[in-house]
């Protein structure tokens, strides 16, 4: 087989994968819980922890360990934007109030809309459930 022969296959193999429908999970997806108020819903920590490895490349848990992102050890109930050693963005440095579990599951939902100028890049979680099993996880995770 010659080398224009090769590539002719190769593209046609591309072509043939790319086409038609999407695969289909072997599972049906489970349903996006949408509720506007944390206090509706009850998170699983355990679920969290779970749900938190997503959050684990920028964030750590532990206290005094900064990543791309603050630790969020002890986050619920701190004020705003004061983890020693962290270079905030403006917006988040001047946010004022503390991380009560509203403001996180709001937040969590989409970052940069919920506050913009952060330099939060993640696009969110819209699965309400699991924002607030991640909140449970993260309230475990203080002295």
């Amino acid at each position: 087989m010659n080398r224009f022969q090769v590539l002719m296959l190769l593209g046609a193999s591309l072509l043939a994968a790319c086409s038609g429908e999407p695969a289909r999970p072997d599972k049906p997806e489970a349903p996006v819980v949408q509720v506007a108020d944390v206090t509706q819903l009850t998170g699983d920590a355990e679920a969290g922890r779970i749900g938190f490895g997503q959050c684990r490349s920028c964030h750590a848990v532990e206290a005094g360990v900064n990543r791309v992102g603050p630790s969020l050890h002890a986050i619920v109930g701190r004020p705003v934007g004061t983890v020693a050693d962290y270079r905030y963005s403006t917006a988040m440095a001047a946010a004022g109030g503390a991380w009560d579990e509203q403001r996180l599951y709001d937040f969590l939902e989409n970052p940069r809309e919920h506050l913009p100028g952060t330099k939060m890049t993640f696009v969110g979680i819209k699965d309400g459930q699991r924002r607030a099993d991640i909140i449970a996880y993260l309230k475990t995770q203080a002295d």
